[in-house]
């Protein structure tokens, strides 16, 4: 059977099941929504304990990051993130999960080569355009005044 590419791309898309786009969009909105709420409930408490804020800060993105990597550990992650898609990535808890996950994922292969090596596959780039934003951020800041 011979299509020209139009033929195939329309041939295709009549085929092709459609995406629950609300649904996804619904689900990722209010499970992100809860992680944060999570962050916050976790934050006051730190402060109730007397921290400073900025100490709370701290102690709140360990404690998330933390919760985050145990998850991914124990399979839980990445049960929630085939319900909520988006929703657990873009918390901190999802900064967490590509960095644990291809450590495990590569534990067989050792730990040099294996675990190490392949652990900041995910958040890597994450991490460099991060701080690279950052310091740009900065030096324009720096410049304006």
């Amino acid at each position: 059977m011979k299509m020209s590419n139009e033929e195939y791309r329309q041939y295709s898309e009549q085929h092709m099941p459609r995406s629950p786009f609300i649904k996804d969009a619904l689900n990722a909105f209010w499970i992100g929504g809860l992680i944060c709420t999570l962050g916050q409930f976790i934050l006051n408490i730190y402060k109730m304990c007397g921290l400073n804020p900025e100490a709370a800060a701290t102690a709140e993105s360990v404690t998330l990051v933390f919760i985050g990597a145990l998850l991914t550990g124990l399979g839980v992650y990445d049960r929630i993130a085939k319900y909520a898609g988006a929703g657990t990535l873009v918390p901190i808890t999802g900064f967490a999960n590509s960095v644990v996950a291809p450590a495990l994922e590569f534990k067989t292969e050792g730990f040099i080569t294996g675990t190490a090596a392949k652990m900041f596959v995910i958040s890597g780039p994450v991490i460099v355009y991060g701080i690279s934003a950052s310091v740009i951020y900065g030096l324009i800041l720096c410049l304006i005044g």
